[in-house]
């Protein structure tokens, strides 16, 4: 009933958030008679935060359509590679017009990013994305939305993802693929990972980590605590809601993106609305270099996505709760998940030291599960100075973080 109120509430304020736009532009653009009045610009503001807090925030595209690389300008296209009910699985294909250029490009080692499927869209890892595509062949997975799967397309387990996973790295060919994971699916990559090498499978050249909860039980922070402090069945009945019937998968559980940006705000509500103010004076001012990055930023933090609830369920259950990865006893159609099955993949794992999502050592935790990897094919990154979204968008990612990546994959690569 609590998704059904919120649509409800949401076409309510439509009509205002619609008026709120086009007060704003009345009173703010330079062609109105009205931005000449006293207290225009105060309007214009006024009604500009009224919009943006009041408005619908639609899934961001990439929009990475070329790319510099030593003052070489190449044309970039999104591919989709691979479709699945929940995922798809896209390409950036870098061209070139040179034979020179196209042989290098030919030759750059194949990068499939794993986004995370816990709120935000995959877009969120763009600068992930077009900072990789400057020395490789880039794929990313680009979950979707629960609300608009079908329900006859059936559900979508944490083991699916991890067969998922499986999935695309077989169709890009895992011989010489290096898989680089964000956040939550540090998880099932080396689930995936570990199965496929206990199989005698290929599996990838080399795992890069990044800030993932692999162990939980290392340095718990505020996520974690929520997650253990109550039991299962508490998240089952309060987070879990039925979409309701203006969508194409009405009728399936999931936990709302709405409920899951309310606890984004939530864990840094000063921040936020601190931010909404600079913004306020930023359009006073006329600074618009500021107030366009306030518009890039939250048109792409409020754009949220409803997860499938087997998924969210077993995510708590399984990763937070009875942490089955490092205890050795997470079993997926009868197969044991063993990292230790892993032999011929380099691993490397990066922490933000302020990370205050997934606390530090439980992504380094891959190390100790990871026995069967070689010493000197293993290595560690701790960004000094970076919080969670530090260690793979923004200056730190560009000039500390992707050196070091790039460095380890190209160790790596034929």
């Amino acid at each position: 009933m609590l998704y059904q109120m919120h649509e409800l509430g949401r076409a309510w304020m439509a009509p205002m958030t619609y008026w709120a736009d086009a007060s704003a532009k009345m009173f703010g653009a330079s062609g109105s008679w009205l931005s000449t009045l006293p207290g225009a610009s105060r309007l214009a503001a006024g009604y500009e935060l009224m919009y943006r807090i009041g408005k619908d925030y639609e899934k961001p595209e990439f929009g990475i359509h070329s790319l510099d690389i030593d003052g070489q300008v190449y044309p970039v296209i999104e591919r989709e590679m691979l479709r699945k009910p929940f995922c798809r699985l896209l390409r950036f294909k870098r061209y070139a017009d040179d034979a020179g250029n196209i042989a290098e490009l030919k030759d750059d080692p194949p990068v499939l990013v794993v986004a995370p499927l816990s709120g935000h869209h995959s877009t969120l890892l763009r600068d992930t994305v077009r900072t990789l595509l400057r020395d490789h062949k880039v794929y990313i997975t680009d979950w979707t939305d629960a609300r608009m799967v079908p329900a006859g397309d059936g559900t979508f387990s944490l083991d699916d993802y991890v067969g998922y996973i499986q999935d695309f790295i077989r169709a890009i060919g895992a011989e010489n693929l290096h898989v680089i994971s964000v956040c939550q699916p540090t998880v099932p990559v080396l689930a995936a990972v570990s199965l496929m090498a206990a199989r005698g499978e290929p599996t990838p050249r080399s795992l890069v980590m990044m800030g993932g909860p692999i162990d939980t039980r290392e340095s718990p922070t505020q996520v974690n605590d929520l997650a253990v402090q109550r039991p299962l069945w508490w998240f089952e009945h309060n987070v879990i809601h039925h979409v309701p019937a203006n969508y194409p998968g009405h009728g399936r559980r999931v936990y709302p993106g709405f409920l899951q940006h309310g606890g984004f705000m939530a864990m840094n509500p000063e921040r936020h609305a601190q931010s909404h103010w600079e913004f306020y004076q930023d359009l006073l001012k006329g600074d618009l270099e500021d107030a366009e990055s306030h518009r890039r930023f939250y048109d792409e933090y409020n754009a949220v996505l409803d997860m499938p609830a087997e998924y969210y369920l077993d995510t708590i259950r399984v990763v937070f709760q009875q942490h089955l990865l490092p205890r050795g006893l997470w079993e997926i159609d009868g197969e044991r998940v063993d990292p230790g099955a892993i032999k011929g993949t380099a691993l490397l794992t990066i922490e933000g030291e302020l990370d205050d999502i997934s606390g530090q050592g439980q992504t380094r935790a891959a190390h100790k599960l990871c026995t069967g990897i070689a010493e000197q094919d293993q290595q560690h990154l701790e960004v000094h100075g970076a919080g969670h979204y530090g260690i793979f968008s923004g200056r730190r990612w560009r000039e500390q973080v992707y050196p070091q990546v790039r460095d380890f994959i190209a160790r790596y690569a034929d």
